[in-house]
């Protein structure tokens, strides 16, 4: 199962504006288009149904932003999927109205899947959105150019630390002195 695009921008921009909570300055669409080199237009409908749907509130004109309507801690993580998502249909037996395979009578397949989904929103839905945030990260400041660790904004105007990850040496076997040298 892949959720769609739609979705996957919904939680950044929720999660982005989580980031910045408690900033002087609202975040702007265009902002959080830079910051994840995302339309603009594509971003802009998103904001839409999130404001329609109470995740967010809006402010039009000069200054104006968006911020989350409450607390990360109260935005469920199942509850922006389900709202977000419009086909869990992974096979074609889940629509009875298009559903043409001849096994479907003896088949436990759809049961099966019908269930891995139920297991799916059990999991979303013991998550909030402050639970997807990293402690401790700081808000990006409202001017300047934003830089990102991994999907949120940094404060600082430093370039973003990159981490290193080096391959520890494997341990010798016993009584091997190791490579010649």
């Amino acid at each position: 199962m892949r959720l769609t695009q739609w979705t996957d921008y919904t939680l950044r921009v929720l999660m982005y504006c989580a980031a910045c909570d408690g900033r002087a300055q609202p975040v702007t669409i265009t902002e959080v288009a830079e910051g994840y080199g995302i339309s603009r237009s594509h971003l802009t409908k998103i904001v839409q149904q999130l404001a329609a749907a109470g995740f967010l509130e809006t402010t039009r004109g000069r200054g104006g932003g968006m911020r989350l309507m409450r607390p990360a801690s109260e935005i469920n993580v199942g509850v922006v999927v389900r709202a977000t998502e419009t086909d869990f249909s992974l096979v074609e037996c889940f629509d009875v109205t298009t559903n043409q395979c001849r096994l479907s009578s003896h088949c436990r397949l759809q049961n099966v899947l019908g269930e891995s989904i139920q297991s799916f929103f059990a999991v979303l839905d013991r998550y909030t959105l402050a639970d997807l945030l990293v402690e401790g990260t700081p808000a990006p400041a409202a001017t300047g150019v934003v830089r990102l660790v991994p999907g949120l904004p940094r404060r600082d105007p430093a370039p973003a630390e990159v981490p290193v990850f080096t391959a520890a040496p494997a341990p010798l076997p016993a009584g091997d002195p190791g490579p010649p040298g």
